[in-house]
């Protein structure tokens, strides 16, 4: 992994936990009505739609190998007919589920910086599998956006 990618990703958390912990902590007044809100409701549907292709694109990559098996493999099967990062392709469905439940300028940031974190990642991984497995790798497989990216 490159360093300038885990540097992002650390700074990232080190500074968006906190001001959306703030946020929500010191300054967010959400009544109870805000959960039967379209904005909550379509927000939790697209979150858990997130969770549910990150948890099992994870569980695919996790299972890849049997015991005692080493060297890299390519992914099939679930969302990676589509992509070659479905589980981070679920983490910017998750976040930006997360943005669209709260709706505040802290979780907009959030949402925006996780795109910013996370798209330069899936973008390497892709190029990496292309150029580790060349002509098996399948070619219609995005980096994490189906048909687009």
């Amino acid at each position: 992994m490159p360093v300038v990618i885990m540097t992002s990703a650390v700074f990232f958390n080190l500074v968006n936990g906190p001001v959306n912990g703030y946020f929500l902590g010191n300054f967010a007044v959400y009544d109870l009505s805000w959960l039967l809100s379209p904005w909550f409701l379509c927000g939790i549907v697209v979150f858990l739609t997130g969770m549910y292709i990150n948890i099992s694109s994870d569980y695919k990559l996790i299972n890849l190998r049997k015991p005692g098996e080493t060297g890299y493999k390519i992914p099939y099967g679930g969302f990676f007919k589509w992509v070659s990062s479905p589980n981070i392709m679920g983490e910017l469905i998750e976040w930006t589920g997360w943005g669209i439940m709260t709706l505040s300028l802290p979780t907009l940031s959030f949402t925006i910086w996780s795109w910013a974190n996370l798209l330069p990642r899936t973008l390497d991984h892709h190029k990496w599998y292309k150029e580790k497995f060349g002509e098996e790798y399948p070619k219609e497989r995005k980096a994490v956006i189906p048909r687009i990216l």
